[in-house]
């Protein structure tokens, strides 16, 4: 049809839309189709629907089965984890209080008194200010030994 008459022409009185149509040759399908029962095609429609629902069902349960396998499995392996971690941190507290315990008795045994008194066990003593030889120096690198003799000290 021809659009363009419809916004020059009236819409109410299309009468083309009425006109018999040319008869066009109607083709036929070269396939036979046999009768059959409306039984056995509702049953067959029936079955199908029974196996495709069962077929369902059944992968719906291997897959929640699967899941929930997965998902134990998951938690084993998480508790065998977090008791080897239990097990490391309670060896790393026995290890901390032995180092704390060592630790202690380091401190026992080099404390300055202990020091002392093993020392005046093994006959050392203090020493007394007349023990003690003090060396003057002035201003010059040179020192004087006891017999006498100047050294001079080279300067770096």
């Amino acid at each position: 049809m021809d659009n363009l008459k419809y916004y020059n022409d009236s819409l109410a009185y299309d009468f083309e839309m009425f006109m018999p149509r040319s008869a066009e040759p109607v083709r036929k399908n070269n396939i036979v189709k046999l009768p059959q029962s409306k039984t056995r095609t509702r049953a067959k429609k029936r079955a199908v629907r029974r196996a495709s629902a069962s077929a369902f069902a059944v992968m719906a349960s291997v897959f929640v089965l699967a899941a929930m396998c997965g998902n134990i499995f998951l938690r084993l392996q998480i508790n065998e984890v977090n008791s080897k971690i239990n097990d490391v941190k309670s060896e790393i507290n026995t290890l901390e209080s032995k180092k704390t315990a060592l630790e202690v008795e380091l401190e026992r045994v080099i404390s300055y008194s202990n020091i002392e008194l093993e020392a005046a066990q093994i006959g050392m003593q203090k020493m007394d200010k007349d023990q003690v030889k003090y060396i003057r120096v002035n201003d010059k690198n040179t020192a004087v030994t006891k017999n006498g003799k100047t050294v001079e000290i080279p300067c770096e």
